[in-house]
This record gives C-alpha cells, sequence and structure tokens, in this order.
C-alpha cells in the first residue's frame, strides 16, 4: 500500500520537458518561416503602370524594369529607385530677349517632356530635376536664336505671327541638342505662353500699335470707297448701254409698225378713196374743233359742208 502512494518524480519531469520541448520547435519553424516570407517579401517589388524601376547594386544601375508587373532584387547589395514615365509638363522660367530690330521682350515657355532612357538620363543628368534644368537651357538657348531672327512686329502681329511654326522649330531643335549629349529624355512639344513687353516700353508701343491699326482701318475705308465708286461708275455705264440699246430696239420695232401700219391703211383705204377722205376730214374735225372753237369759213367751203350737214 506504501509504495502505491509514492511519486516518482523523475518520470513527472521527463513528461513535462517533452511537451515544452514539443512547442518550441512549432514556434520556432513558424517564426522562422514568417522570418523566411517578410526577407522574400521585402526583396520584391511592383512596377506601375507610368513608372519605371531603377535597380542599382553598390549605387550602379544594373538593371531597368519598365513593364508593368512583380519584380524582384538581390537582398542587401541592391535597392530600388522610381522614375516617372508618362509625360510631364515644365514651366520654363521668363525671361528677355533681344529681338533683330533691338527690341527687348519677356517669353513665357513650357514643355511637355519625358524618359525615354532612364539608364541615360541617370548617367548623364543624375536626376530629373537636373534633367529639367538642362532641358530648360536649351529651350531659352533656341528660342532666343530663333526670335533673335525675328522683328518685333513679326512676333506680336497676328497678321504676321509665325508663333505656329516657331513652336514646331524650338521642340525640334531642342530634341537634337538632346539627343547629341545623351540626356535620354525628349520633348513632346514646347509653347509660348505668352510674349509680353518690358513694362518700360509697353505704353508706347501700345500706343504706336494703336495707331497703326487705326491707319489700317482708313486705309480699308478708302479702298472701300474707290471700289464702291468704281463699282457704280461701272454700274452706271452698263445701264446706260442697255436703256440706250433698248431704246433704239424700241424705235425700230415703233418705225416696223408704223410703216405696217401705213401699208395697212393704204391698202385698206385705196378700196374707197372717198370714205377714206370723209374719215379724214372727220379725223381733222377732232383735232381742230373744240367747245369754244370759232372757224370762219366760207359758206361754200368744202371743209365747211359736212359741217353745214351736207353730204352731197
Amino acid at each position: 500500500m506504501a509504495d502505491d502512494n509514492i511519486i516518482n518524480m523523475n518520470e513527472r519531469s521527463n513528461k513535462m520537458s517533452f511537451g515544452w520541448n514539443k512547442y518550441t520547435k512549432i514556434g520556432l519553424f513558424f517564426v522562422i518561416l514568417l522570418a523566411l516570407l517578410l526577407f522574400i517579401f521585402t526583396n520584391l517589388f511592383v512596377v506601375k503602370e507610368g513608372e519605371y524601376k531603377v535597380i542599382r547594386q553598390f549605387g550602379e544601375v544594373v538593371r531597368i524594369e519598365s513593364e508593368p508587373g512583380l519584380s524582384y532584387k538581390i537582398p542587401f547589395i541592391q535597392s530600388v529607385s522610381t522614375l516617372p514615365k508618362y509625360q510631364m509638363k515644365y514651366d520654363v522660367s521668363q525671361a528677355e530677349i533681344n529681338t533683330r530690330d533691338k527690341k527687348r521682350i519677356l517669353i513665357d515657355n513650357y514643355a511637355i517632356w519625358k524618359i525615354d532612357d532612364p539608364k541615360k538620363m541617370i548617367s548623364n543628368a543624375r536626376t530629373v530635376e537636373a534633367a529639367e534644368s538642362r532641358m530648360e537651357e536649351f529651350v531659352y538657348s533656341v528660342t532666343r536664336t530663333l526670335l533673335g531672327q525675328l522683328n518685333y512686329d513679326e512676333i506680336i502681329n497676328d497678321e504676321k505671327s509665325s508663333r505656329g511654326s516657331l513652336n514646331d522649330q524650338i521642340t525640334e531643335q531642342v530634341n537634337e541638342l538632346l539627343a547629341n549629349d545623351q540626356y535620354g529624355i525628349s520633348v513632346t512639344d514646347v509653347r509660348m505662353k505668352r510674349t509680353d513687353l518690358p513694362e518700360e516700353n509697353e505704353q508706347s508701343v501700345f500706343t504706336r500699335m494703336i495707331s497703326e491699326r487705326h491707319s489700317t482701318a482708313q486705309e480699308y475705308l478708302s479702298r472701300g470707297d474707290a471700289d464702291k465708286n468704281r463699282i457704280e461708275a461701272k454700274t452706271d455705264k452698263e445701264v446706260n448701254e442697255i436703256l440706250a440699246k433698248a431704246k433704239a430696239d424700241a424705235e425700230e420695232i415703233r418705225s416696223q409698225g408704223e410703216a405696217e401700219a401705213a401699208k395697212v391703211y393704204n391698202q385698206a383705204f385705196s378700196k374707197d378713196p372717198e370714205f377714206y377722205s370723209l374719215y379724214r376730214t372727220l379725223e381733222s374735225y377732232k383735232q381742230t374743233i373744240g367747245d369754244d372753237t370759232v372757224i370762219i369759213l366760207p359758206s361754200d367751203s368744202p371743209y365747211a359742208r359736212l359741217l353745214m350737214g351736207e353730204t352731197n
């Protein structure tokens, strides 16, 4: 009986130790697994639409990822940075230039640009800000050269402006300079937002422009009046010619009608000369006798016979 009440402490200790060892191994496994997953995920990265991923190893570019998707880097020795792949707008600083006729104007441009080759851009410009700064220098240089070949009036006057072609020329020449220096960027478009005068010259130039506009308007009015007078004179001449021709044609037709009528009358009256004589006499009465007409004729006058009622 006494042996049944005795507890073996060594056996109990062994059982408890075995249980703790089992849980410790399981916990350690999950910790290692979690650390491994964390290690893997921290060295994976996502390439998004509209961006470049630049992988550097000890500061040197070893790979450029441009296609959207999941990629990786070697842990500890490689790092990842991002560059924009989409088009960007850059406002070029306002600057003064001299025109061909020695006048100063202020120009304000903007450029639409993008990164074509990130490796060249990093190699030659290092940063996006440095690339924009270099592009700005080229834009200013080309703009100053091209506008310096034009007179002030040719730049600001809408009727003589070649600004549309100038924008294209500036874009083309800036791209040539960027390509020659291998900056890995290109300019899609360069536009002049405005061209202003320095404040000290602005009012005098505006006054001169207004005067020139008035002069141009007066010239147009004078030309209009001259054209109006010329058209009216030409129209009057044509109308007179038409009326004269119509009158001549009418006279000719009338004379032909009168001749034809006379011919018909002669043919008709020649058939009865006595009736014709009577008819002519009656017609003459219409012309000579009125309400207050007094005629003094001999009683035996042939002209008075019909008036007296004699028919024989």
